[in-house]
């Protein structure tokens, strides 16, 4: 069996690191905030060469407090892309405000920028391009965009923690950038956890003041905040965690250019790194035409997979009332029926590698595309 992620391996290299820092936190008595979450904030700053980070409980609140900080309402439009996670938009309706969804590009299943201008009204108050499996969205053509039409962008980069964009960090390339630390993901802690990076301090101030219940200082509301608080657990934890994430990073690299080699003659889409970006590969995605017939032969091999997403956010049930219909948005669409996720993790081992490619080359009909 070869699991899609196996979570195992990596604490049985760093279980022992864990446990110490974790008893040592323990000892403290500090477990909510506190110099544990100060210090892992400081570390995140400083790994993504920006002035301020701020944690908080989920990669969800991430993006929530980002568009609190931002004052977004339900006079407000903010456009962003369809082919993601559900909190994506969520986070958008929950502030009574408009998703207003655009779509990809084909090739890295990332908001196509030259479709964005054309969904800006007078509403429009912000973009939120998401950095999908770990490799950024085009960001100059978005931010030349932006500030063309006085908006504020908001980086999902829940799975790309140390991806590139011409040599700059993934989260530090528009107003505000976003992270989960859900234990899927390429720093995964053991829980939920997330964190906001920006250079802008007043937006920094505000944002740890939103997820305080809007206190400042303690008992004293000026707004109404929420509860997003990082448990001290999980910042050590992560702390320990995040010294070793450039050299994972590199190994899921490493992995992504085995199967691109492996892989190269099969009758499928591979990943494709886009210019000027550093792909980390949260996720090592393939498109094959007839994809649910090789998961589920994929699955008799004992290879496990993950389909990233199968329905489009702007065809699900919660979002009817937005109008949007089957058609409307071709290639999220598309690439929800035939895209696949197979095993990446930094521990897979080559011979398993090896297995993986195979059972797709011999997986009957050949034919995907």
């Amino acid at each position: 069996m070869i699991p899609l992620l196996d979570l195992k391996r990596q604490y049985m290299d760093i279980g022992s690191e864990i446990k110490e820092a974790v008893l040592s936190l323990l000892e403290s008595g500090n477990y909510v905030l506190g110099p544990a979450v100060e210090r892992f904030e400081e570390e995140v700053a400083k790994y993504c060469s920006c002035n301020y980070a701020i944690s908080c409980a989920s990669g969800t609140d991430a993006l929530l407090l980002s568009l609190m900080a931002l004052g977004i309402s339900s006079q407000d439009e903010v456009i962003t892309t369809p082919y993601s996670f559900f909190s994506t938009a969520s986070v958008i309706w929950r502030l009574s405000a408009k998703p207003v969804f655009c779509d990809i590009d084909p090739v890295t299943y990332n908001i196509n920028p030259s479709l964005i201008e054309a969904k800006i009204t007078k509403k429009t108050k912000a973009i939120l391009p998401v950095h999908l499996y770990g490799q950024t969205a085009d960001m100059d053509e978005i931010m030349e965009i932006a500030r063309k039409h006085n908006l504020f962008v908001i980086e999902d980069a829940a799975q790309a923690l140390g991806a590139e964009y011409k040599g700059r960090n993934a989260g530090t390339l528009s107003d505000i950038g976003c992270f989960s630390f859900f234990p899927t993901k390429n720093l995964g802690g053991y829980g939920d956890g997330g964190m906001i990076v920006t250079n802008n301090k007043e937006l920094a101030d505000k944002m740890k003041m939103l997820r305080v219940h809007g206190s400042s200082p303690k008992y004293y509301h000026k707004v109404v905040g929420i509860n997003s608080r990082l448990d001290a657990i999980q910042a050590v934890a992560l702390s320990q965690k995040l010294k070793y994430l450039d050299g994972w990073n590199e190994a899921r690299r490493r992995n992504a250019g085995l199967y691109n080699e492996l892989l190269a003659s099969a009758d499928i889409i591979l990943p494709k790194e886009a210019q000027n970006c550093k792909h980390i590969y949260n996720q090592y995605t393939i498109r094959v035409k007839d994809r649910d017939n090789l998961r589920q032969n994929l699955k008799k091999e004992g290879i496990a997979t993950e389909i990233y997403y199968p329905l489009p956010l702007h065809l699900q049930d919660c979002f009817r009332e937005l109008g949007y219909k089957e058609g409307d948005l071709p290639e999220s669409e598309t690439a929800a029926k035939e895209t696949l996720s197979i095993p990446i993790y930094p521990e897979l081992t080559e011979e398993e590698i090896r297995e993986v490619a195979g059972a797709i080359g011999n997986s009957k009909p050949l034919k995907y595309l």
